[in-house]
């Protein structure tokens, strides 16, 4: 599993670990780890000659870029610091001279022939953007054609929270030291980022053993998933009820139903107009008139998508079992009817859903994803899934650690992709797992068979990636995710 921590954790930790070691121990690991991957980004026997620009603000990421600056002259290329700052870390600055390097006076004349660039201008302390004066020189980095490196983490961006309010330099790759930082996993920060690599420099028995964001993985998912056993029946396998679809929407009932199957539900009971749609495509399905209270006996309950108007969403928030509202369920939903629920819920809004139920602009939620899903947690005393470029999910109250998914894909914004996600997600709800590993399950799932669908990489999610890139995959439609729901269950437990 992958862990992400605040900046003030961080520097706590580095402090205690500092007060063991000699002095510059720690800057000197970092420089050593983004040296390494320098070498590896230039490639094998391209090292001497390249030309190297390191842009150096005042703090100690510029420090880690001119020790690894000097380790790059140092093995031939030819580096060139460019100083942004007020000041510059004398150690480093002294050691990338000794090795050769060079201070540039005119700030563009490295960057137009350069090969690699270092970003080290603000690194975790930045916040609201690059300094105007830093702007041009960030663009022109940018747009020279050189593989932009950031050192710790994109200057500009939030490192607590992955917001974005000012013009940050774009990376190719970061290489982040000690831990991750919740910016680099969470969008809109995380777009920044490119392919991020983690640095060890001894920080682990030093962190908290809980931290701000957790990233799973094939492993911990394999671990919640359920396996039937010798004695085992639909019951208990799970029965997930489904309350969906509407005459004008019946796709979305098709749609949900197909999530719950392929996710391993015993058996799924549908509610609601859109019967003989389901019945067509899936004739295994149980299905009922209505109301949900009627139509027999379920371990949790999926309400809300394409449902329109049609009533169903109090009924089902009535019963006492896990409950997963999406959709049109979400429409007008009373944060007092769910917190008063003393079963748990699981609410699964996009963007635009999230911002309503805050009485927020969608921007908002957007810009600040994780504040948002806290929030909404806490309001509601519901576990949260946030669906979107990054997934997350909180659990009921927004307290513990906050979930990101690994393995999206651009290609999961389709329609009808979040209906099998929430059918899914449901039926692991059934199956007996808690809210939060319930919709942190399905939502890894989900990503790993759109992958699969869109012929992209089906495998575990690298690099502290949260999205996941879209390259050398092609169009789905939501159907063909439900269909690769098996073959991704395959991959994690096998």
């Amino acid at each position: 599993m992958r862990t992400a921590y605040r900046v003030e954790t961080i520097r706590a930790a580095e402090a205690e670990l500092m007060s063991r070691l000699p002095e510059g121990t720690l800057m000197r690991r970092a420089a050593a780890g983004l040296a390494a991957a320098c070498f590896s980004l230039l490639g094998r026997g391209r090292v001497y000659g390249a030309r190297v620009v390191l842009l150096v603000g005042s703090g100690d990421n510029g420090g880690d870029a001119l020790f690894a600056g000097a380790r790059l002259a140092r093995r031939g290329a030819g580096v060139t610091a460019v100083l942004l700052g007020s000041r510059a870390h004398q150690g480093g600055l002294a050691a990338l001279r000794a090795a050769g390097g060079r201070v540039a006076e005119d700030p563009f004349e490295p960057l137009a022939a350069a090969d690699l660039v270092l970003d080290g201008i603000t690194g975790i302390g930045g916040r609201g953007g690059l300094r105007p004066d830093a702007v041009p020189v960030a663009r022109a980095a940018r747009g020279s054609g050189a593989v932009v490196v950031a050192v710790d983490l994109p200057s500009g961006v939030d490192a607590d929270t992955g917001e974005v309010t000012g013009e940050v330099l774009r990376a190719d790759a970061t290489v982040t030291f000690g831990a991750y930082k919740p910016g680099l996993l969470i969008d809109p920060a995380r777009e920044y980022a490119g392919a991020v690599r983690l640095v060890d420099i001894g920080l682990g028995d030093f962190l908290p053993s809980v931290p701000e964001l957790q990233a799973l993985q094939h492993e911990e998912v394999a671990r919640m998933l359920p396996v039937p056993a010798a004695e085992s029946d639909k019951y208990r396998r799970g029965v997930v009820g489904v309350v969906a679809g509407s005459r004008r929407y019946p796709g979305a009932a098709v749609l949900a139903v197909a999530g719950a199957l392929h996710g391993g539900a015993g058996a799924v009971r549908y509610v609601g107009p859109a019967g003989e749609a389901v019945i067509a495509r899936f004739p295994e399905t149980l299905v009922h008139a209505g109301p949900p209270a009627k139509a027999g006996r379920v371990q949790a309950w999926v309400v809300g998508p394409g449902l329109g108007d049609a009533p169903g969403v109090d009924d089902v928030l009535a019963s006492d079992v896990p409950v997963l509202v999406d959709a049109d369920g979400l429409r007008d939903l009373s944060a007092e009817l769910v917190r008063t629920r003393t079963a748990p819920t699981l609410l699964t809004p996009h963007a635009g859903e999230a911002a309503a139920l805050l009485g927020v602009a969608r921007e908002a939620v957007e810009a600040g994803r994780l504040a948002a899903v806290r929030e909404l947690a806490a309001r509601f005393g519901a576990t949260v899934l946030l669906k979107g470029s990054t997934t997350l999910v909180a659990e009921a109250g927004g307290r513990g650690p906050v979930r990101v998914n690994p393995t999206g894909t651009s290609w999961l914004a389709t329609a009808g992709s979040g209906d099998v996600l929430s059918g899914l997600a449901g039926s692991l709800l059934a199956a007996g797992l808690p809210a939060l590993d319930a919709g942190s399950a399905a939502a890894y799932l989900h990503g790993l068979a759109a992958r699969r669908a869109s012929g992209g990489a089906s495998g575990a999610a690298s690099g502290g990636a949260s999205g996941g890139a879209s390259g050398g995959a092609s169009p789905i439609a939501a159907g063909e995710v439900a269909t690769a729901l098996s073959g991704a269950w395959r991959d994690v437990t096998s």
